[in-house]
């Protein structure tokens, strides 16, 4: 049996942290059925991983004009590009359950040029590399791109939002060696695909 590698970084002993992250980990658990790895690992400082949990809360919570696979897809698209294992993994899972298709989502993952786009996912996903590989090639245009595939100006200020939080999250994940949960690979999307 494989041993799950540990993490560089030692992790805190969820009994030991305040109670407000103890809740949240609780929350968790109760809707996903498991903790995932990268909460704990970030608690090491509870008070700036409280900041950066409520950031993220807040740019990945879905809109209408921006739904939770349009803000997974960013997720892949960008985890990918930097190689990090823990979020191609993680959100690879929740883009297959946002979308409700398994073999959609690992094209995406994988390589999104070839998972046959709309023209509108098409376009977040230019951005999202390009923010990615390229930020100081990044120009007004990119922007008037996303705006002609569709896109209002508070969902290419989340596109740029997500795509930089992931950057952000992508480094620090690899840094700290963190590993995605086993659960991942255990259990289908809610959707059953």
């Amino acid at each position: 049996m494989n041993q799950q590698p540990q993490p560089f970084f030692p992790v805190p002993r969820e009994a030991e942290l305040p109670s407000g992250l103890q809740k949240l980990f609780g929350k968790a658990r109760e809707q996903i059925g498991f903790l995932p790895n990268v909460f704990l690992a970030y608690a090491r400082r509870p008070e700036r991983f409280s900041a950066w949990f409520n950031h993220f809360r807040e740019v990945t919570a879905p809109t209408e004009t921006l739904d939770a696979a349009d803000r997974e897809m960013i997720a892949v698209v960008v985890s990918n590009i930097n190689h990090c294992t823990y979020c191609m993994v993680s959100h690879g899972y929740s883009l297959a359950e946002a979308l409700g298709d398994r073999a959609q989502a690992d094209l995406i993952s994988i390589n999104w040029r070839h998972a046959g786009l709309d023209p509108r996912r098409h376009a977040i996903c230019a951005y999202a590399e390009k923010l990615t590989t390229s930020p100081d090639m990044v120009e007004k245009q990119d922007l008037e791109d996303l705006r002609t595939a569709g896109l209002t100006d508070d969902d290419i200020w989340d596109v740029v939002e997500i795509a930089a939080m992931y950057n952000f999250t992508n480094r620090v994940s690899s840094a700290m060696g963190h590993r995605p949960n086993p659960e991942y690979h255990r259990r289908p999307p809610a959707h059953g695909q």
